[in-house]
């Protein structure tokens, strides 16, 4: 027998909890919003610029001792964090002036002192980025997330029609602004990988929505006197099973990397999962019930296009 997440008929009234969901999601996007200005976000070296070392020690070293250790180096004031367990820490340092003759110099400089004073230390990772080029990268990065949204308001627009091109963009906002105070909340590295997870989140929040509005097309066609609430209803518990289905499947994929994935990977699979949850429930309950509040109505009054004559018969 196969397996059924969500059983056949069912029947759950969606658009009864909007207000709720509605209240839930100005919360959620309010407090990110809030998180964000208030806390700020651990930018990664390519968005601040600098020297990044991954060190990992056989005994979790003192923070205090290795961070003064480190700038009596003479290479600039260090900042450090544990990453990922309480053996490995990230050492961050101002870029050095000049070529990368000036990088490497501060690199085994370091990598010296570090492994005279805590024998069994191993670098593992060695990252070098110009304020110029991490300047540059902010903008780019932030352009494509907007240019990304802007292009998922254009294709729904002349996809479906406006109001499903505000209620998806309103959905999508939310699921890249949540994912990103969740990122303010944990203090986790946001890098670029972060922003290729937030591309690739608003991509697949975008599949879902449209399958979804789909739908709500079709039966707005198909059942002309049904009021707009329980068309929605309709439309949504239609498509549920193939919803849950695939968020399923890549929440199990996802964790399974976020556990056993390395750790260079960890904050691209975090904003993945979270991105997953986060836009399943916004296509669920915010997206489509949105299109009540943007007077979208059942079309009773509506006369059959010759297209659509042609398809009844």
């Amino acid at each position: 027998m196969p397996l059924k997440l969500v059983p056949d008929n069912t029947n759950i009234s969606f658009v009864r909890l909007r207000y709720i969901a509605f209240a839930l999601t100005l919360l959620l996007t309010l407090g990110s919003i809030a998180l964000v200005a208030t806390r700020g976000l651990n930018l990664g070296v390519d968005f601040v610029g600098g020297l990044t070392m991954e060190v990992e020690f056989k005994a979790p070293p003192p923070l205090d001792a290795l961070r003064k250790r480190v700038d009596g180096l003479g290479v600039g004031s260090a900042a450090l964090q544990q990453f990922g367990n309480a053996q490995t820490v990230l050492i961050r340092l101002p870029a050095p002036e000049g070529d990368q003759v000036a990088v490497q110099r501060v690199v085994l400089r370091v990598e010296g002192d570090l492994r005279s004073g805590y024998p069994g230390v191993s670098f593992r990772r060695v990252e070098s980025v110009s304020p110029k080029v991490s300047g540059e990268l902010i903008q780019k990065g932030a352009l494509a997330i907007l240019l990304s949204m802007a292009a998922v308001a254009l294709f729904t627009w002349f996809r479906f029609e406006w109001y499903f091109g505000i209620s998806t963009v309103v959905a999508l906002i939310h699921d890249v602004v949540v994912t990103i105070g969740f990122f303010s909340l944990t203090f986790l590295e946001f890098d670029l990988n972060v922003i290729a997870a937030i591309l690739t989140i608003i991509g697949y929040s975008l599949n879902d929505k449209v399958v979804i509005d789909d739908r709500i097309r079709e039966n707005l066609r198909k059942y002309r006197t049904m009021d707009i609430g329980p068309i929605i209803d309709l439309s949504v518990n239609e498509t549920l099973p193939r919803t849950v289905m695939t968020s399923v499947a890549m929440i199990l994929a996802l964790t399974a990397m976020l556990l056993l994935g390395p750790k260079v990977i960890f904050g691209f699979t975090a904003a993945m999962l979270l991105g997953i949850v986060v836009g399943t429930y916004s296509s669920i309950f915010v997206s489509s019930s949105l299109l009540i509040s943007l007077g979208v109505k059942s079309r009773a009054a509506a006369p059959e296009s010759g297209a659509e004559r042609v398809a009844r018969r």
